[in-house]
């Protein structure tokens, strides 16, 4: 069972990045997945989620309108689209399943399994 998140990289402010998190041992459709990030000095913060029925997603108030969750069944693949970045995103972005319960939660004590987390920084 293992969880691995990829795609981040340094990009310059405006420009944009696809997160990919990609399952083995899950069928990640069948799962709420969330997104958090974690900025050097700060404490994990929570960005996104989509939950079991691929129709509800969920955005932190910094990121929305900015950033898009998604679902590629075939690929058992989660993406991140993310666009109009800021030096204020840099951080590391994990994803994560949760595994009790069909719905989203902002804590990430609730979620089970986790990516190693991609690095994304945003600087001109």
């Amino acid at each position: 069972v293992q969880l691995q998140a990829s795609g981040g990289g340094l990009v310059q402010p405006g420009g944009s990045l696809r997160l990919s998190c990609a399952a083995s041992g899950f069928e990640l459709h069948l799962f709420a997945i969330g997104w958090f990030r974690q900025a050097p000095g700060k404490e994990r913060e929570w960005v996104s989620c989509i939950d079991i029925s691929e129709r509800t997603t969920y955005y932190a108030d910094s990121v929305k309108g900015r950033f898009s969750v998604s679902r590629e069944n075939g690929n058992n693949t989660i993406f991140l689209q993310m666009n109009s970045l800021k030096p204020e995103d840099t951080a590391v972005y994990y994803c994560a399943l949760k595994i009790i319960g069909l719905s989203c939660s902002l804590y990430d004590f609730e979620y089970d399994y986790w990516g190693q987390g991609t690095q994304v920084t945003v600087s001109s």
